[in-house]
């Protein structure tokens, strides 16, 4: 008779209760992931690469890109870029948020023997997206300037293998400070360097791989006109004065996340900028890129 029956057996004497060793239970198996949709998953083997029949894959040609932080003054140099005859610069088009979905296996299986990858086709999108555009304008240069472009750099340069870039600069803590004051209760100061910095970061290794022109807004509302034929000069175009007096002409409109808005750019032409920060103003965290920029010594 083992000591667990006899102890039992008194505990129940006792008691009318018996003790019994509590079964472990497994513990419950996680839901399953939701199935994510057909039309949502990119193409196995998915790849970002140029065109693979340049002469069939691209319509648009040379296109140049302005490659900014945003609250850097791209707007007004949009607007004086489309003020030219030759140039067409829209509105933020935010064309790499266009994607493709494919929702069914035999599309799935169709574009994977005709030799596409997924970023293929949303190459093909993006540069129908923009010639559309350009050549509704009746002009042969497009200039599209959306910030967040700078986060896909790589796939521009590689969608347009032929494409230019310019680079604007601005003081970042100027940068900071726009970005702020565009919205004061939801852009406290707290999260500006961070928020601007990441724009600025990619810009600047942007600017190190890539060839292009770089110009800084300083300069740029300094002396316009003298920004305006380096401009120019690197688009192989001649000058042109209408540049400087943006408003004479309808560039869309002015609307909040698609561009500035504020009644600055408004005015319709140049107006001056603000005073640069003092070293002093400037946050340690800015300080690299200030450097990298020649805003601090």
């Amino acid at each position: 008779m083992s000591w667990r029956y006899r102890a039992n057996a008194t505990l129940e004497g006792l008691t009318g209760y018996t003790l019994k060793r509590r079964l472990s239970k497994e513990p419950p198996k996680p839901p399953p992931p939701p199935k994510v949709p057909l039309e949502l998953r990119r193409l196995p083997g998915d790849a970002v690469r140029p065109p693979v029949d340049p002469g069939h894959d691209r319509l648009l040609r040379e296109p140049v890109f302005l490659l900014s932080s945003v609250r850097s003054g791209s707007t007004l140099l949009r607007v004086m870029l489309d003020s030219h005859s030759r140039v067409h610069s829209p509105i933020e088009t935010h064309f790499r948020r266009v994607s493709v979905g494919l929702g069914t296996d035999p599309v799935r299986q169709a574009m994977e023997l005709l030799g596409h990858t997924h970023s293929d086709l949303e190459h093909l999108v993006w540069d129908r997206l923009l010639h559309r555009e350009l050549t509704r304008s009746g002009k042969p240069v497009l200039v599209e300037k959306t910030p967040s472009n700078v986060f896909a750099w790589r796939r521009i340069s590689a969608c347009w293998p032929d494409a230019r870039f310019v680079f604007l600069l601005r003081h970042p803590m100027s940068i900071v400070q726009s970005w702020h004051e565009a919205d004061p209760d939801k852009r406290p100061m707290e999260e500006a360097v961070p928020r601007t910095l990441a724009y600025m970061t990619y810009l600047e290794e942007a600017r190190t791989h890539l060839e292009g022109l770089t110009v800084r807004y300083e300069e740029l509302v300094a002396d316009p006109e003298g920004q305006s034929r380096r401009l120019c000069l690197f688009l192989g175009l001649e000058y042109e004065p209408a540049m400087l007096d943006y408003g004479k002409q309808d560039h869309g409109g002015f609307v909040k996340g698609i561009g500035d808005w504020r009644d600055k750019i408004r005015a319709g032409t140049v107006v001056a900028g603000r005073p640069l920060p003092t070293p002093a103003e400037i946050p340690a965290e800015l300080h690299d890129i200030c450097r990298r920029w020649d805003y601090l010594p």
